[in-house]
């Protein structure tokens, strides 16, 4: 089995995963990090160069090369969920997990958000990034976590662990 944590940037889908990966003995895989391997750049490089579009496609790519995984934590950038393809791969090899972080946390989190390579920033403020996001994430996670921010992360990876193995008892 895997886990995909979904949620906007600054959620904490990549210190919980990490986490949480540590607590299953599961590998971490880092969307993003597949995707600054593949191109070569930075995420605000490339969506600077490349545009918005393209990133979901690269995005896209990263997602669809995990096949053969198991026993992984994937931590997909906050834009997966505008390629419905990513999508029902990550529903097929993975249960999802929406961390429903407050705004007021990601945005504390993300005092440089144009610098940090999100998708949509270049047209709508990160709060309506947020908002318009929100209804996605839902869509897609077969379980929803309400974090306001201060959360213990071993904590919500204990939570994590109950949720998807009870489900499948």
């Amino acid at each position: 089995m895997n886990i995909t944590l979904i949620g906007m940037a600054g959620a904490g889908k990549s210190t919980i995963g990490r986490a949480l990966a540590k607590r299953l003995g599961y590998t971490f895989i880092d969307v993003d990090h597949l995707i600054r391997e593949n191109t070569g750049m930075p995420l605000q490089t490339l969506i600077d160069k490349e545009g918005d579009s393209a990133f979901i496609r690269f995005e896209e790519e990263a997602i669809l090369s995990l096949e053969q995984i198991d026993r992984s934590v994937i931590s997909p950038g906050g834009s997966v969920i505008y390629s419905e393809k990513a999508m029902n791969h990550l529903k097929k090899i993975s249960k999802i997990i929406f961390l429903d972080t407050a705004f007021r946390s990601i945005a504390r989190r993300l005092p440089n958000a144009r610098k940090r390579g999100i998708v949509g920033l270049r047209d709508r403020s990160l709060k309506e990034l947020f908002e318009e996001r929100k209804g996605f994430y839902q869509k897609y996670a077969d379980f929803s976590i309400k974090l306001k921010g201060r959360e213990n992360i071993q904590d919500i990876a204990e939570m994590i662990v109950e949720i998807c193995f009870e489900e499948s008892n």
